[in-house]
């Protein structure tokens, strides 16, 4: 992992000196157009960038400052050698070119076979450009801003005010029960999804609630399952737009009365046996690798799964 360098990203001559150092390195992020797509488009416009395909692991394909488009420009970090990484969200109408050895994808796509640092550079530079398509006028008076601190603050044109960008946090939760001395987890199938699509739990944190109370309420609400015992497990960044992941594993002790009837059609209580089975035949289809709920079905298991969206 770099180092974000968030203490030289108010520091114009370093910002400068760096930009213009030969061994600057540069990702390139196309721009998503929300006003012709709307903001899904955007968002998956916007996630897309270079990467190599003639190695065994992909790799993102980065640019020096003087090859990189114009366009919103954002400090992302440092490395151990002194190199400089930014990232460019392209001005509207620049296109990626996919050469014999690159391709165009997306984060969704290409998370989980990047290296640790690109996986990490790619996210937050998605994270970052899509903050900055959404803010592009003041919450307070709805005056326009201007970009600073090396893309990581915007600031009111007519009251100076500074924003930030935003991330927030939602639970995602595996929920698991023993009966007849079987152990089971639960999974659900939202109506958008694909017939077969299955995954655990998730939903935001509401104001003035802990993590916990949001896993607790959030279960009920969307199954009608009661649950206690939250353990923690670890969290994910998911820039679409700018949600943090936090795991848990829940413990399900009865019945709760179910408030939310919209977002889950069908659950199905599996067994290890019977999630590695319909995992395998394709009766259910599991979310993929790059993603927190998989690495929960997954350290629940206790050993990898077939398949993935």
């Amino acid at each position: 992992m770099l180092d974000t360098a968030g203490h030289r990203r108010r520091d114009t001559e370093w910002l400068a000196a760096a930009w213009a150092d030969p061994r600057t390195r540069v990702l390139v992020l196309e721009r998503g157009d929300i006003r012709e797509h709307g903001w899904p488009a955007l968002l998956a416009k916007q996630s897309r960038a270079l990467i190599s395909t003639g190695t065994d692991q992909p790799e993102l394909v980065f640019r020096s400052p003087d090859q990189a488009p114009g366009g919103e420009r954002y400090l992302l970090g440092e490395d151990g050698e002194g190199r400089a990484y930014f990232a460019v969200r392209a001005e509207q109408g620049v296109e990626l070119e996919e050469g014999p050895e690159t391709k165009i994808t997306s984060l969704r796509d290409v998370g989980a076979l990047l290296s640790g640092r690109d996986s990490g550079l790619l996210t937050h530079a998605v994270a970052v450009a899509n903050w900055h398509a959404g803010h592009g006028f003041c919450p307070r008076c709805g005056s326009p801003t201007r970009i600073e601190a090396a893309g990581h603050v915007r600031i009111c044109e007519n009251d100076g005010s500074e924003q930030f960008p935003r991330m927030d946090p939602a639970v995602i939760m595996l929920v698991h029960r023993t009966v007849d001395g079987v152990e089971q987890c639960l999974l659900a199938h939202n109506p958008n999804w694909a017939d077969n699509r299955y995954s655990i739990l998730a939903g935001f944190v509401e104001p003035g609630e802990s993590l916990e109370h949001a896993v607790v309420r959030e279960v009920a609400e969307e199954v009608g399952v009661a649950v206690d015992e939250p353990v923690y497990l670890g969290s994910q960044p998911w820039p679409f737009p700018r949600s943090l992941m936090l795991g848990y594993f829940a413990r399900a002790v009865g019945t709760a009365p179910r408030t939310d009837l919209e977002e889950i059609t069908d659950v199905r209580w599996l067994s290890r046996e019977e999630l590695a089975a319909a995992a395998e035949s394709g009766e259910i289809l599991l979310p993929g690798p790059v993603s927190i709920a998989r690495k929960l079905l997954e350290r629940w298991y206790g050993g990898e799964l077939p398949g993935g969206w």
